[in-house]
């Protein structure tokens, strides 16, 4: 079963689904979970408090409005446009992360997020 969440940063909240991924399981048992940004291109990530190895699954491949959890970095990943590993209009994470969902909403308005902004990320 997946778990819905909410994704808080400023004045901006955004509804999201975790997968059914052991990964994904281990971050929602997590919850809640507040760090600063991080901006790479329009992604954005920060540490978390979860530490799962990567899957056979991994990709460096993503889309729009998915969720990722980078190993090396123990980092959740919201991808939001193209990166700087991106060859077109599609985001491409820097090595491959673990797919751990989706948001719900418009993930574009995270465009303004600056870096070092708090994202929380709360159970729905």
């Amino acid at each position: 079963m997946s778990h819905q969440i909410h994704i808080r940063v400023g004045e901006v909240q955004l509804r999201a689904e975790l997968n059914d991924s052991d990964t994904a399981k281990s971050i929602h048992n997590a919850l809640p979970i507040a760090a600063a940004a991080n901006r790479w291109g329009e992604e954005i990530y920060f540490e978390i408090p979860v530490d799962e190895p990567l899957t056979a699954e991994a990709s460096e491949n993503v889309h729009v409005g998915e969720l990722g959890y980078w190993p090396p970095g123990k980092a959740f990943c919201i991808f939001f446009g193209p990166t700087p590993a991106s060859t077109g209009d599609a985001p491409r994470a820097a090595s491959p992360v673990n797919r751990i969902g989706r948001v719900l909403d418009d993930v574009r308005v995270l465009a303004d997020v600056p870096h070092g902004a708090e994202v929380r990320l709360e159970r729905a």
